[in-house]
């Protein structure tokens, strides 16, 4: 074995060694001719007698002299096909060095009679010889790699600032891409005409249509990071009318980390329109909290909970624990999280949240230290018709957990609630509300517990997004609700990566809100989306209005009145401090257990509606109480008057 180690290293050190080696030799090489020419240049190429000698005495010195700095100056590695800026800066002072040295030590063995004009002409030479080897060398693999694509769809890159031009190289490398950059397009006029790299600034985005068909354009390339919503919104629609299809790459964070922008290039997302900015963590912060522990998810199969358990794995917990009901999803996010993070444990734990011993066998299994509880009913017009479902599972089940993590000495609990929790008018938000309540009410026994509440989340499962798509997809109409219905969004890895900021930051007992941006109305949304469809514009989608369903509301808030803000050191994280949560929620348990065992509908809203005052039960409620049999009617129109006072 190591007979076969030393020969393997010896192999690799050779291989290494070889392209250097040549590299010297045609550096030693160029050095002579230098020199040779530099002596020609001076004497107009009769180099009379007496300084033949000095030549002689000069070319090996210039040759063993700047093969050393070269050396020292690594300039005898790398490869010449990717020189750039940098590496002529680093040739020049190469040169310069090596030239410096080489005439001290000429005239310290010749003497003063040496022309000082021909050092001066050897740098010149010299110079202007190494970089232009690495020149040609560049062009001829450019012109190889050009040669050996075969078939290439002609492109336009969208930007010619640095990014646009990072990408242009970074395609003239790549022959496997198959992108043949005709020009570039900038809304900046003053780069008109101007050319980057031997191609040309063809014009503007308005001139777009034009410049596709004169130049036989199928594919264009968004190269600005740093463009909001607004502007791609507009670059997306100039494509689609000028019936060229359009790609995008990826934000200013991924070229800063030196990620290949070609291997990125991918086609313009709903997010690219919605203009969210990327999120910056404090993560050795996090990874105080979950380096080397046990993290349990619950929900872990989800769209929130599912990119909790990546997010986390970034930290290198011990183990994450995956907790989920629905057995295929976790079957597949185990694969998942196998292949993507092979060095992270996962476990999966199948099990359902309103089963006490089930919860405490996972916590005894595996002693969790930190729990992020993602597990819940969230479909608003579903729990609408499901108020017993609802409120076993989002008030039970998450008191199940929390009660179980303090049993089993979790440091920290976190709860993921939501917008909907805020002057609620569904059920779904109530039972979050109530879930709120029950966290902040338990805080100081060891276990440290907070909820996260946000909105929604782009392309979440019960989300419009993924409706819309397959309504688009079917050729119509996508239907809305109403034309002001208006929401909060944000990306299921920055809502993730804000819950894991917000639950390593907190105290206990706060309730952590996520700068949503500005709401989004939601036929916006669907106007943005059908442009992404990239259907030609002749073919219209029709959006149709279909009223606003049971529980909804036209907007959704993240705070309500009781509540006071309170900043954090992070800029999308704030902390409301609710003062209406105050009592000890856990006293009126016992009236919501009696009013779902006997599945009493009435007594269940009115103890909801003790606990959540602010919670604006909807007609369909009240009517659904009012349409009791004959014999309970009149306790109906009891309720249905304490209700509404």
């Amino acid at each position: 074995m190591n007979t076969l180690s030393t020969h393997m290293s010896g192999a690799h050190i050779r291989a290494w060694r070889r392209p250097s080696l040549m590299i010297a030799t045609a550096h030693a090489l160029l050095f002579a001719l230098s020199g040779l020419f530099a002596f020609l240049l001076r004497f107009d190429f009769q180099v009379r007698p007496p300084y033949v000698q000095y030549m002689l005495y000069a070319l090996p010195i210039w040759v063993v002299v700047k093969s050393i700095v070269f050396a020292i100056s690594r300039l005898n590695c790398g490869s010449w096909r990717y020189v750039s800026l940098p590496d002529i800066v680093t040739i020049a002072v190469g040169n310069a060095c090596g030239s410096a040295a080489s005439a001290a030590l000429i005239y310290l063995v010749i003497g003063s009679g040496f022309p000082r004009s021909i050092c001066l002409l050897d740098f010149l030479v010299c110079l202007h010889g190494s970089a232009g080897l690495r020149l040609v060398a560049r062009m001829a693999a450019e012109a190889g790699s050009r040669a050996a694509r075969g078939e290439r769809r002609p492109t336009l890159i969208y930007g010619a600032g640095s990014a646009g031009v990072m990408l242009l190289r970074e395609l003239r490398g790549n022959a496997s891409l198959g992108y043949e950059v005709r020009g570039f397009i900038d809304d900046d006029h003053n780069k008109r005409g101007t050319y980057i790299q031997r191609v040309a600034v063809l014009g503007s985005g308005a001139e777009l249509a034009g410049i596709v068909r004169r130049h036989g354009i199928t594919q264009v390339l968004i190269a600005i990071p740093s463009a909001d919503s607004e502007e791609m919104t507009r670059i997306l629609r100039t494509c689609r009318e000028s019936n060229v299809s359009c790609k995008t790459v990826p934000g200013f964070s991924d070229i800063i980390e030196g990620r290949c922008l070609t291997a990125q290039i991918r086609d313009v997302a709903v997010e690219d329109l919605l203009g969210r900015k990327p999120v910056s963590l404090d993560e050795s912060l996090i990874r105080e909290q979950l380096q080397d522990r046990v993290v349990m998810v619950t929900g872990a199969a989800g769209s929130i909970g599912s990119e909790l358990c990546r997010q986390i794995a970034r930290f290198q917990p011990r183990c994450i624990v995956g907790f989920e009901i629905a057995e295929t999803a976790l079957f597949h996010m185990e694969r998942e999280m196998r292949e993507l993070f092979p060095g992270v444990r996962f476990a999966p734990e199948i099990g359902n949240i309103q089963n006490s011993r089930r919860i405490e066998q996972v916590l005894d299994t595996h002693g969790p230290s930190v729990i992020y509880h993602a597990a819940a009913y969230k479909h608003v017009p579903m729990m609408e018709a499901h108020i017993f479902e609802a409120a076993e599972n989002n008030i039970f089940g998450t008191y199940n957990v929390a009660r179980l993590a303090a049993g089993f000495d979790v440091e920290r609990f976190v709860m993921i609630s939501s917008d909907k929790a805020v002057h609620p008018a569904n059920v779904m938000g109530t039972t979050k509300r109530v879930a709120e309540l029950l966290i902040g009410a338990m805080h100081g026994n060891g276990t440290k517990y907070f909820s996260v509440r946000f909105g929604n989340v782009l392309g979440s499962s019960g989300s419009v997004i993924p409706i819309f798509k397959q309504q688009i997809a079917a050729g119509g109409p996508v239907t809305v609700t109403h034309p002001e219905m208006r929401r909060y969004f944000m990306t299921i890895p920055e809502a993730a990566q804000l819950v894991l900021q917000a639950s390593a930051i907190g105290q206990a007992g706060e309730i952590f809100v996520l700068d949503m941006g500005q709401p989004v109305k939601i036929v916006d949304l669907a106007h943005k989306l059908i442009l992404l469809s990239g259907l030609p514009p002749s073919q219209q989608i029709r959006i149709e209005f279909t009223g606003i369903r049971p529980g909804e509301k036209l907007f959704e808030e993240l705070s309500t009145e009781g509540e006071d803000t309170v900043p954090t050191d992070h800029e999308k994280i704030k902390i409301f401090i609710d003062r209406e949560g105050a009592f000890d929620i856990r006293l009126r348990l016992g009236n919501l257990r009696r009013a779902i065992d006997s599945r009493d509908e009435r007594g269940l809203i009115l103890e909801l509606k003790e606990i959540v005052p602010e919670y604006n039960l909807g007609t369909h409620i009240l009517r659904r109480l009012l349409e009791r049999p004959p014999e309970s009617r009149t306790a109906g129109l009891r309720a249905a008057a304490t209700l509404v006072r």
